[in-house]
């Protein structure tokens, strides 16, 4: 299935090639980039969720669940196209897809953050508000460990492909 996947997706990979990206770019560009997205955007994201839940201050809290509201679709929308990029770039490295612990990681984290918006977009308002709530912000946690090891997983690939 990957080698059927790098064959469709060969002409978009070489149309990037033709840019004559140095070969550093193309290897770690993704890596580079995503570190921001999940440390930088990520955990931002993390804290202004907790500080909306824990800090005692009505005011402070209510500041980090807008920040937390407004950041979290656009770290997902991040993540997303930066998983996309990744594949590409392993498609110009000529290397094999859909096997590495790295994409398996990006793959759950991507779902898992999926999930957790739907919870929040449509369980918030039930009778369940509390412990959707909470399972949200639990979950929320346990995908930020994921994307640590992800990123562990991703730093190990990367330098396997030097």
């Amino acid at each position: 299935m990957g080698e059927k996947l790098s064959q469709l997706l060969e002409p978009i990979t070489a149309w990037f090639s033709s840019f004559g990206l140095p070969e550093v770019i193309t290897h770690w560009g993704h890596p580079v980039m995503m570190g921001t997205v999940i440390f930088g955007m990520g955990g931002y994201v993390a804290y202004a969720g907790w500080q909306s839940r824990l800090n005692p201050d009505a005011e402070i809290a209510a500041k980090n669940r807008t920040d937390h509201r407004k950041l979290a679709p656009w770290m997902f929308l991040f993540l997303a196209l930066g998983y996309t990029g990744g594949i590409l770039s392993l498609v110009m490295q000529k290397h094999s897809l859909l096997e590495s612990p790295h994409f398996l990681t990006g793959s759950i984290a991507l779902l898992l953050l999926a999930t957790n918006g739907m919870i929040s977009l449509f369980g918030f308002g039930g009778s369940q508000k509390e412990t959707l709530r909470s399972v949200h912000a639990y979950l929320g946690a346990g995908i930020m460990v994921l994307l640590i090891v992800h990123t562990a997983f991703g730093l190990s690939l990367g330098f396997s492909l030097s």
